[in-house]
């Protein structure tokens, strides 16, 4: 249980933060330090389109990435960012920088999805509804999108990878299953599971302020955001909100499942993926080490990359 060099030089940034809320003028400047990129940015020349596109619930907004050079039947990334379920956008590393690594070293197309947001008044359904909504989009315009509409995966980080996930339960259950799923750090679960004895060791070794859910309940829920992104009591969740309460998952497609080593939301990853394993799913899990949540909102970060590869590396499969 090691920190990564380029963050365990950064630690004592941390020092006596116990929330990213509520932070003096010290301390905002420590955690723009601490958030600083390691490198520099994606820089690899590509075409970029702003959209919107039809929705259940009105417009969504999408960015679709792709070669400078167009082509045919090119595999595909839905992506959806994270920011539990309350804040992010296209912008953000997990977005942008996520989107344009994975076309740079696939030639893949990424529709990066600007689904609505947990605030307002806005729950779920509404975010998941948005997102199975841009995957059919996608799917039907495939020509147009030059891409193969049978080589679909759809992923996300953190609130990104629920969604996801979820929808690719969603479409399964409707006969349009992805082609691939990747899971970056996911929430999969409204109460986590229990952590294993590993996990809690490597929780005790990190500072309050990274953990998710450290500013909320301490108890083994993640607290007012599920509860926010449901729109009331943690019972009301279904399998398409939380698809590690889906009772069968036989007929998933293939999963990545990414989790951080320093993350809490680990246990939710793993149950996930020992679910999938036993209902017969190939599914692929690893534990990016030495990170906590978020390793992709890095940029130019060493693990970030090397998960971006690994996504371009399947599409390419």
């Amino acid at each position: 249980m090691t920190w990564h060099p380029d963050l365990a030089a950064r630690l004592h940034l941390l020092d006596g933060m116990t929330s990213w809320m509520d932070l003096d003028e010290e301390q905002r400047a420590r955690q723009a330090a601490w958030d600083a990129p390691h490198g520099e940015p994606e820089s690899t020349p590509m075409q970029i389109d702003d959209r919107r596109i039809p929705g259940p619930h009105g417009e969504i907004g999408v960015r679709i990435y792709g070669p400078v050079e167009p082509g045919t039947d090119r595999p595909c990334l839905v992506w959806l960012h994270g920011g539990a379920f309350i804040f992010g956008d296209l912008d953000m590393p997990e977005a942008d920088e996520v989107s344009k690594g994975v076309v740079a070293r696939s030639g893949a197309v990424v529709v990066s999805v600007d689904y609505r947001l947990a605030v307002d008044g806005v729950h779920f359904p509404v975010p998941h509804d948005d997102v199975v909504a841009a995957y059919r989009w996608t799917r039907d315009h495939a020509s147009e999108l030059g891409i193969d509409a049978t080589k679909i995966a759809i992923g996300g980080g953190s609130a990104g990878a629920n969604l996801a996930a979820g929808a690719a339960l969603h479409l399964c259950d409707d006969g349009e299953a992805p082609w691939q799923v990747f899971l970056a750090y996911p929430v999969l679960h409204p109460i986590l599971p229990k952590p294993s004895e590993e996990l809690t060791a490597a929780l005790a070794q990190a500072p309050k302020v990274l953990l998710m859910g450290a500013e909320h309940r301490e108890d083994d829920e993640i607290g007012w955001i599920n509860e926010n992104y449901l729109g009331g009591p943690l019972a009301m969740a279904t399998p398409y909100a939380y698809p590690g309460l889906a009772e069968s998952l036989v007929g998933y497609p293939r999963t990545l499942i990414e989790n951080d080593e320093f993350d809490g939301l680990r246990s939710s990853g793993e149950a996930f993926a020992e679910a999938l394993a036993r209902d017969g799913v190939e599914v692929e899990q690893l534990c990016v080490r030495g990170v906590p949540h978020g390793h992709l909102n890095r940029v130019g970060f060493g693990p970030a990359k090397e998960t971006v590869a690994r996504f371009a590396a399947r599409l390419n499969r």
